[in-house]
């Protein structure tokens, strides 16, 4: 068995790729290490020299594909996306479509990916920094996939001219007003800063979040699908949720309001005389 790392960067996999198939090594020879680790089952045995006569013809589409799903972190990350390729270069395109069994993990894994990119816009939660000459507002986002180089660039039209940083425990971007710069470590300076960062307007936010809680339409189940308990902790609202689906479930949705709101007085409603003739 060929046992090959491509560092995790697709354009290296790809080069792997391509110089496999020219020779047409089947998918069932070849291993790619990840995260560092290699295959048990590997061989010493190596590419080729020289480039193969094989020459395949792959459809641009599909190479769009393969380095969408290619951010998925899982069990054979680059075997699948070369067993597909395989399988498209010589004829064989149902590879890419969910009625197969590759085809069917390879659209799961782009709708993790698309998932992840959603989590990405929905959970990060930028705090305002001093005024100095680093990033405006600076996050912390823990992704389960390779989404944040690519999902970032979502951030650049709606902060205007605000420099930012995200922090992840991998990688890191910071747009510095003109350009997106990725870090494939990310610097340790720029977790501490959006680590440690203390907002100054949290109290204000978790204010916002009680009051608008709504026990009696609460559901456990559904909230956790769009809102994963992975993402509670780096929330400024996270350490409320617990407590207020305890008080939901124990008496609390016959109220219909969060429990700061139920105790208030209201206020009497009195008609002017127009309006109480418009009424009769």
């Amino acid at each position: 068995m060929i046992n090959l790392d491509c560092d995790d960067l697709f354009d290296i996999w790809r080069q792997q790729a391509r110089w496999l198939l020219s020779h047409e090594v089947d998918p069932s020879r070849v291993s790619w290490a990840s995260e560092g680790v290699a295959d048990l089952f590997a061989s010493d045995e190596s590419l080729p020299e020289t480039q193969g006569p094989f020459q395949a013809r792959i459809p641009r589409t599909l190479l769009d594909t393969l380095e969408r799903v290619a951010r998925y972190r899982g069990d054979q990350r680059w075997s699948l996306l070369y067993e597909v390729l395989w399988r498209v270069s010589h004829g064989d395109r149902t590879a890419m479509m969910a009625g197969d069994q590759i085809g069917s993990e390879l659209q799961r894994r782009i709708k993790q990916i698309q998932r992840e990119s959603h989590h990405l816009h929905a959970f990060v939660r930028f705090v305002a920094t001093p005024e100095n000459e680093g990033p405006h507002y600076v996050a912390w986002h823990e992704p389960a996939h390779d989404i944040l180089h690519s999902a970032s660039e979502h951030f650049i039209g709606r902060m205007g001219r605000h420099r930012w940083l995200i922090a992840t425990p991998r990688d890191g971007v910071y747009y510095n007003g003109k350009q997106l710069i990725h870090h494939r470590q990310c610097p340790v300076e720029w977790q501490q800063l959006a680590q440690n960062i203390d907002d100054p307007h949290g109290d204000m936010w978790l204010t916002y979040y009680s009051h608008i809680f709504n026990p009696a339409r609460l559901n456990p189940k559904v909230m956790q699908g769009h809102l994963p308990a992975r993402f509670w902790k780096n929330l400024p609202e996270g350490a409320l949720i617990p407590g207020l689906i305890t008080q939901a479930r124990t008496g609390k949705q016959q109220d219909g309001q969060a429990s700061g709101i139920k105790g208030r007085g209201g206020k009497r409603i009195v008609l002017a005389d127009a309006e109480r003739g418009q009424g009769s």
